[in-house]
């Protein structure tokens, strides 16, 4: 596959703007396909939020993306991420068998784990009706969740102007839907719309069970678990995760090697990359792309340019907005962005300790289960209600992993790494601007928040870096610091991301597509977009 007719001849039939997981992963299916690729990013490496940092003489911190949750089984095998050999990239992936710890007020914790049978056993301390629930909510919510991941697989037709492709693309999702079942497809669509807290209330009883589970409901968007769509945000995180409780994976050396291996299998396709060389933006002649312009005023000729950055950089800041309907511009202007998590990285001197008799809980966090501070649903929504006027959350909702249980070389000899993301802190602020003494107080505030179940904690830092959403903003050119590249609200989801219309990677510039976590189906480390908007690049090249 070569340049489109018409189209003047260049070096290469595709230019990737951004060496994130999302474009790398597009540039290697297309240079699989037999297209000349070249990926171009700003920083000088690989894998965009998949970073890893040593922030300290021996201490490799993941700073960004907190940890691998939902990577599409299908991307790693058809990339060979995990193999060795010339095509594979030999990455080791870890996990630990405890997923998360919960600890409550009173000094118990809540262990869930990815046996349905011990979590009941761990549950049944806080409510026998809930232990004896436990099951069926774990295979009813398995059935949601393939359900949906049915909708993440398909192009999303549009609505509004359809045309044959559209009408098509419908025919295949409600057939592919009626595979799924009727059942399982109609309480999909009951679900969705739910608040997080309806759903859990549903089942359960626990305060301490409802609010671990409903921290995954609001993870990364600015609203609390009393808002509508939160139900479809905790099913979000479940697709590709393999259960109900998320399974935190953990990549060997830091989630820096995710970006590590995509390059390698993108380079090994035949793609290249080129590492510290930013776009200032891209070419556009008589409504269609032509390559990229470079920050040093060099030009990269291609006849299709694909960005996994945001779609508000993208297209109104890359390209010239005079190119684009005004409706169009305004779609994009009003897109909600609203970050809201903030990260907290601790080297500490001894690992952390829970109260004495969280036995179970205690081995768990050692073993490389993830802490998260939501001892109850109101919790969250108290967290929230700072963030909604505008203050970050004086007792924020924490998910804190303890990087070196799985990977002791992440750390020098007897010394941990403990990374948290912290929600709610809001990238505008009330008062002021993300300024030293804002963040000071922020990480003030998680480390109290986790010293108020983790006893030795404050005794055991070593050294603490805190990042803002601002500092996220400009470290990992994340819109308002969203980790997602635009919240995953209904209205901007499915038919509607990034903006009414154009869910289909295209864009209204010819030869100008997206790839990033702003696309179907959204943000995560799980490589969808990449992998679905390289596909709807070579079938329009056919």
């Amino acid at each position: 596959m070569r340049a489109a007719a018409g189209t003047p001849a260049s070096a290469y039939d595709a230019v990737v703007v951004g060496a994130g997981h999302n474009g790398l992963i597009a540039a290697a299916y297309l240079a699989r396909a037999g297209l000349r690729v070249v990926v171009v990013e700003r920083g000088e490496a690989p894998g965009g939020c998949a970073a890893t940092e040593e922030l300290w003489p021996g201490y490799c911190v993941d700073t960004g993306a907190h940890s691998l949750t939902g990577i599409d089984a299908r991307v790693m095998a058809d990339l060979g991420l995990t193999q060795t050999g010339a095509r594979g990239a030999g990455l080791e992936i870890m996990s630990s068998n405890p997923c998360v710890v919960s600890p409550q007020p009173e000094g118990a914790a809540l262990v869930l784990e990815r046996d349905p049978t011990r979590t009941a056993e761990s549950i049944r301390r806080f409510s026998p009706r809930d232990a004896a629930r436990w099951p069926d909510f774990v295979s009813a919510m398995g059935r949601a969740s393939r359900a949906l991941s049915v909708l993440y697989d398909t192009l999303p037709p549009r609505l509004a102007g359809a045309d044959r492709g559209d009408l098509w693309e419908l025919l295949r999702l409600g057939a592919r839907m009626g595979r799924v079942g009727r059942r399982d497809a109609l309480e999909l669509l009951r679900l969705i719309p739910m608040t997080v807290e309806e759903l859990l209330y549903e089942w359960f009883e626990s305060e301490a069970l409802k609010g671990a589970l409903a921290a995954d409901g609001v993870r990364g968007i600015c609203q609390g678990p009393l808002a509508s769509g939160t139900g479809y945000m905790f099913l979000h995180h479940m697709v590709g995760a393999d259960g109900v409780v998320r399974r935190r994976r953990q990549v060997g050396g830091g989630l820096g090697a995710l970006g590590a291996a995509l390059q390698h299998v993108a380079t090994a396709a035949g793609a290249e990359v080129r590492l510290g060389h930013e776009v200032a933006s891209i070419r556009v002649e008589d409504g269609r792309a032509t390559g990229v312009v470079l920050a040093g005023g060099e030009e990269v000729a291609a006849p299709r340019v694909v960005s996994s950055a945001d779609p508000g950089r993208t297209l109104l800041g890359l390209v010239d907005p005079g190119e684009l309907a005004p409706e169009f511009v305004r779609a994009l202007e009003n897109i909600k962005y609203r970050g809201v998590v903030a990260k907290v990285h601790l080297a500490l001197g001894e690992p952390p300790c829970l109260p004495s008799g969280a036995d179970a809980a205690q081995a768990a966090v050692l073993a490389g289960a993830a802490i998260t501070v939501a001892p109850n649903i109101h919790y969250i929504e108290r967290a929230y209600d700072d963030a909604k006027y505008g203050r970050p959350s004086e007792r924020p909702v924490l998910d804190a992993v303890l990087t070196t249980a799985l990977d002791p070389s992440l750390a020098p000899e007897g010394r941990h790494v403990l990374s948290v993301a912290a929600q709610y802190a809001p990238f505008q602020l009330t008062d002021g601007s993300w300024d030293d003494a804002h963040r000071e107080a922020l990480g003030n505030a998680v480390v109290g928040a986790l010293a108020e179940h983790i006893p030795n904690l404050e005794g055991a830092i070593l050294h603490r870096h805190v990042l803002t959403p601002a500092d996220l903003a400009d470290r990992f050119a994340l819109p308002e610091g969203n980790i997602h590249h635009g919240e995953m609200t209904l209205d901007q989801v499915f038919f509607g991301r990034p903006v009414a219309g154009w869910a289909r990677y295209r864009t209204p510039i010819e030869g100008l597509y997206l790839c990033g976590a702003g696309t179907h189906p959204g943000g995560g480390l799980n490589g969808r977009p990449g992998a679905a908007a390289a596909d709807r690049i070579l079938r329009d090249g056919k």
